[in-house]
């Protein structure tokens, strides 16, 4: 799940180059931009770079595994 800091200083961010005078559309902007980052991030189904490490380590382990039990089927039919 995406964090609401990240959505908030994306948002921050692009908000940055909307100029003081339309402060009016800056609020609606903020307000639209968090509710449709928000939804579209979450739609994505996106990982952590902890999350994705983790599962990195698994399928090296598996793959691991796979291979030394190709190999000992590869003896044994030989």
């Amino acid at each position: 799940m995406i964090k609401a800091e990240v959505v908030e200083d994306i948002v921050n961010k692009v908000e940055k180059f909307i100029p003081d005078d339309l402060k009016t559309m800056r609020q609606d902007f903020s307000q639209n931009m968090k509710s449709i980052l928000t939804a579209t991030l979450q739609k994505a189904d996106l990982v952590t770079r902890e999350e994705f490490e983790v599962q990195k380590a698994v399928l090296a382990k598996t793959r691991a595994k796979l291979d030394a039990l190709e190999k000992l089927l590869n003896d044994i039919n030989s």
